[in-house]
């Protein structure tokens, strides 16, 4: 990995940008989070990101920033800028008019009704355009919204919290504490930046989670509780704290009307989902979220979940946060349940990076 000073100048102004866009990750839905940068004569004149859905963009805080010293200047930002209007002017106007001399994107905007338009425009204006600076940090910073406006479907991310030896819990069932504190402080930063934290019911009645981030910077995740007949205590946390309308519990037609109502009451919301096979169907359920614009969705457990998820190729990022310890056992649960595969069909994976979070290892894998 290069160190930060002995980066060309366009990746050293790009990889500003993409930390001033993880400020609003979490927080534009369903627009994606974009940062930008004026430079002129290698020193920084405005910069900004996009807070949140309505407000001003990237491009238009940095512009307003350098005021006049955006004259021949350079604006770098992490996403082509849009040049149509929708809840705010296109920035390819204010772009136009400020006397940017240059524009470096890191990737065109992935609505292929929108894709190349803006660049275009300021290309036949006379501005000089560089795209692709830091492309594969550029498209994993937007992956949600990409997987958003071209399928309908929320980015979906698994953690699996696991010993060496592949267990998420005991054999009394026990999974606090596998991972250790700065494990659990990185799932915080985790679930700042989704829509939404999915979990089976099961997980609620055996460790009773708050599935919040903490502290949570202004984010406020849904929590969305798989459970087929809505058996979730009725002490438990994501009933009962002061976040419990930004509960979602899901169920099925077959789940009691008294459930639902007495659900209902506690502020929390419940959805019906479609069935399949006499479960949840967790594609038809993503679209329904989706349409809610949760465009990210962490799923924190537990391994029926994890299986059902992955024979569905429903996942499209995991996470493994992998503690020195064994726990051994034919009662203790492992990371992903069910019947499992035979070695001509398993799902395959790539290991993208390996990250040491305190005394665990998080390791990022991508199917293939």
């Amino acid at each position: 990995m290069k160190r930060i000073e002995q980066l060309p100048p366009h990746e050293f102004w790009m990889k500003r940008a993409f930390r001033l866009a993880r400020r609003g990750e979490g927080l534009t839905r369903p627009n994606p989070p974009v940062g930008a940068v004026v430079v002129k004569s290698g020193k920084v004149v405005g910069e900004g990101y996009h807070r949140a859905t309505g407000g001003p963009h990237a491009e238009v805080v940095a512009l307003s920033m350098a005021g006049k010293n955006a004259e021949r200047s350079t604006l770098y930002v992490t996403l082509e800028p849009c040049c149509t209007w929708g809840r705010t002017p296109p920035c390819t106007d204010l772009i136009l008019s400020s006397g940017i001399s240059r524009v470096v994107v890191s990737i065109r905007d992935p609505n292929p009704r929108h894709s190349g338009l803006g660049l275009n425009i300021m290309r036949r204006k006379g501005i000089r355009v560089i795209e692709g600076v830091c492309a594969e940090e550029g498209m994993e910073l937007v992956a949600p919204f990409a997987k958003w406006i071209k399928r309908r479907l929320p980015y979906v991310t698994l953690k699996l919290g696991m010993s060496v030896d592949g267990k998420i819990s005991d054999r009394r069932g026990r999974s606090r504490w596998i991972t250790g504190p700065e494990a659990r402080k990185k799932v915080c930063e985790l679930r700042r930046r989704v829509d939404g934290i999915l979990v089976g019911g099961g997980t609620v009645r055996n460790d009773d989670p708050s599935l919040l981030p903490r502290p949570d910077h202004g984010r406020r995740p849904w929590r969305v509780i798989v459970s087929r007949r809505g058996q979730i205590p009725w002490n438990s946390k994501v009933l009962t704290d002061t976040a419990v309308r930004q509960t979602l519990v899901v169920v099925l037609k077959r789940c009691p009307v008294n459930t639902i109502r007495r659900l209902e009451k506690t502020g929390a919301e419940v959805l019906v989902a479609p069935e399949k096979s006499g479960k949840i169907s967790l594609k038809a359920l993503f679209r329904l979220l989706a349409s809610r614009g949760i465009l990210h969705i962490l799923c924190e457990g537990g391994s029926e979940l994890a299986e059902s998820m992955i024979r569905a190729g429903l996942v499209d990022e995991y996470l493994f946060f992998i503690s020195p310890c064994v726990l051994g056992g034919t009662e203790s649960k492992n990371a992903v349940g069910g019947q499992g595969w035979v070695l001509g069909k398993k799902p395959g994976l790539k290991f993208v990076s390996c990250e040491r979070v305190g005394r665990d290892f998080m390791i990022r894998a991508l199917p293939v």
